[in-house]
């Protein structure tokens, strides 16, 4: 039991959907229908994606980019600036939990060395509003993206006409934010370690990129695509095979079958159609705070054919509360591990920040998207 009570503590979105699952299983009794639930596409992409970003950390392709970068800042704010672009741009290719994992930590180190340890605490939350909202450009920028694309079968410029505009304001605004950060001068920091680029590595990672990349746009069949990553990684790269979140697709799994024993149960899928109708927008975007913005895209999805306003209110919804994005859950853990820091404040910056994000672009949303 303390195994069991552990592991729902460590993985509580899996723990739910699982729950959530099983529960309505009682209400449509396992068949194989149940396969009929599941995009295997989406599975598929997001393993691809995964495995290829894991490659290309492995490379050093990332941390050598950030310290380049770094060494172009010329004061505090700037170096804020910076630290904060790696993340909104970063995460709309490798998306907004890697780009966190990669560079909260750096931003913490490059800090450190700086002598400007007291940014911190602003530089983090700047970093998790720019991966939350740089990731919502792409398809592949985060989770509900690449589930939301392939099941609408939307076409890339259906996507890209509804998130671009966003994602620009988005922009703009985290931009407006980096101001509040206090000009100082800083000292180059010296790095004790070297990075070194390893070539086969990255040559590895943009060959899967490219193959996902070209799943993601159909150009491809999911199916090869599958089967071309797992045989480059049998011949160059065996390890990682493992490097994906399995836990992660096996939420998707769960929540897959939740929605769509959901879907069998009349009554409950009269009631969210009608939840949804005409507020699409708003609904998801409230859904997001409780439950987070990829089981809500998952479960919202089968029951509302506007998908521009579901993307939008998703993606946006991932602001809010810390668990509206389980990116933002990576950030508090990251920032928790360093030294001085208090959770308390982080929460109290944080949920000013994203709240006030949450209300401007949702109306910007309401106004001249929808």
């Amino acid at each position: 039991m303390k195994t069991i009570l552990a592991f729902c503590k460590r993985e509580p979105v899996l723990s739910i959907a699982a729950l959530a699952a099983l529960i309505t299983c009682f209400f449509t009794p396992p068949s194989m229908e149940y396969m009929g639930y599941i995009d295997f596409r989406t599975l598929a992409l997001l393993y691809a994606l995964m495995v290829a970003v894991a490659v290309l950390r492995k490379s050093g392709a990332l941390d050598l980019a950030a310290r380049k970068l770094y060494a172009a800042a010329g004061g505090a704010r700037s170096l804020a600036l910076l630290l904060t672009a790696l993340c909104f741009f970063s995460s709309m290719v490798l998306t907004n939990d890697v780009a966190l994992l990669t560079f909260v930590p750096f931003a913490a180190l490059v800090l450190r060395l700086s002598r400007a340890e007291e940014l911190l605490l602003g530089v983090v939350v700047l970093q998790t509003l720019a991966a939350n909202l740089g990731s919502m450009l792409t398809p592949v920028g985060n989770p509900q993206n690449l589930y939301l694309y392939s099941f609408y079968n939307m076409s890339a410029g259906e996507f890209f006409a509804a998130t671009a505009p966003a994602t620009i304001a988005s922009g703009v605004l985290i931009a407006a934010l980096v101001l509040f950060i206090p000009k100082k001068s800083i000292p180059v920091a010296c790095f004790a370690d070297k990075v070194k680029l390893e070539k086969k590595s990255f040559a590895l990672s943009l060959v899967l990129l490219a193959v996902s990349l070209a799943t993601v746009f159909r150009l491809l069949d999911w199916q090869w695509m599958l089967a071309a990553v797992v045989m480059l990684l049998l011949v160059f790269d065996r390890g990682s095979l493992r490097d994906a979140d399995f836990l992660l697709l096996l939420t998707f799994v769960c929540f897959f079958v939740f929605v769509g024993n959901l879907g069998e149960i009349e009554a409950v899928s009269l009631a969210l159609k009608k939840a949804l109708a005409g507020r699409e927008l708003l609904v998801s975007a409230a859904v997001s705070q409780v439950i987070s913005n990829v089981p809500a895209a998952v479960l919202l999805s089968g029951f509302t054919e506007n998908a521009k306003a579901l993307l939008l209110g998703v993606d946006i919804g991932g602001l809010g509360t810390p668990v509206a994005s389980l990116a933002s859950l990576i950030s508090l853990r990251l920032y928790a591990k360093e030294p001085n820091t208090s959770t308390s404040r982080f929460l109290l910056v944080f949920s000013a920040a994203n709240f006030a994000l949450l209300a401007l672009l949702l109306v910007f949303a309401q106004l001249f998207l929808l």
